[in-house]
């Protein structure tokens, strides 16, 4: 149990920073800061097709976020359990 757990937590921090990276390469939707300064915010550094792409990629990415952290709350509410049960056990052993 210990294992997975772990192991979840990691995948679960892997996909937040890649969900992090993923929405800030993304181009804003009204121009931003470039547009106010002047600058070309059309244009983007990958293609014209891009964020189609970065939109459907975000989608999954955060539905994979989504399902990570349900596994994480159900892992880590059975991990309590245990213990719990664990505390219990001692308590009644030292006649608490």
């Amino acid at each position: 149990m210990n294992a997975l757990f772990y192991i979840t937590v990691s995948a679960f921090c892997f996909v937040c920073l890649f969900l992090i990276l993923l929405v800030l390469i993304q181009k804003g939707r009204g121009g931003g800061l470039a547009s106010a300064f002047g600058g070309s915010g059309g244009s983007t550094a990958f293609g014209t097709k891009t964020g189609d792409v970065l939109t459907w990629t975000t989608s999954i990415v955060f539905g994979v976020f989504l399902l990570l952290a349900v596994a994480l709350n159900l892992i880590s509410n059975q991990r309590q359990k245990i213990q719990n049960e664990k505390d219990k056990a001692a308590k009644i052993e030292f006649g608490q």
